[in-house]
């Protein structure tokens, strides 16, 4: 026995019916572009950088936590405590290395992290209100944090802010 189906659109339901299967599935995508500058020091280490984005109400998503992986045994992690805001809102209960989050430290310069929905830590943001934070904590050297504030519509967001020691531009697009 063999059973078949058939389905009949009609009219206005066609159009949209058609629409909905022929348009493809778009994840959001948070572009962050940092820039870290050049400190004339006598000592100068790569800084700690914890990325994460809060909303009121709910709990804090770590996006990015760029760590000297290079030690072994782990021990780079032993320092991320100098992340303070950072480890207070969500680092002492993260588990690093943590795929999709962590990442080698960087060299002073502008450089550009991309997160998409669903990926790593990065969550789904439906609209509203949000903030995006970025921590630098160096070695022998200074602790700053940059609050991007971000209104969240169904089109996208952008924010942008500024540093004045250990970070410089922190700049937030969000687009689907």
């Amino acid at each position: 026995m063999q059973i078949t189906h058939k389905l009949m659109l009609t009219s206005g339901a066609t159009l949209s019916a058609a629409a909905t299967l022929a348009a493809p599935a778009t994840a959001q995508t948070l572009d962050v572009t940092l820039t870290l500058p050049r400190l004339s020091v006598a000592e100068y280490h790569r800084p700690y950088v914890a990325i994460w984005i809060e909303k009121e109400g709910a709990p804090a998503r770590t996006l990015s936590v760029l760590y000297d992986l290079g030690k072994r045994n782990n021990a780079g992690t032993k320092w991320l405590r100098d992340v303070r805001s950072w480890w207070r809102v969500s680092g002492r209960s993260l588990s690093l290395p943590a795929d999709g989050v962590s990442g080698a430290t960087r060299a002073p310069g502008t450089h550009k992290l991309s997160f998409v929905s669903g990926k790593g830590g990065m969550p789904t943001l439906t609209p509203g209100k949000y903030t995006l934070v970025v921590e630098a904590a160096r070695e022998v050297g200074g602790r700053e944090v940059v609050r991007v504030p971000l209104t969240v519509t169904a089109s996208g967001a952008k924010g942008s802010a500024t540093g004045s020691a250990e970070l410089g531009a922190v700049a937030v697009n969000l687009s689907r």
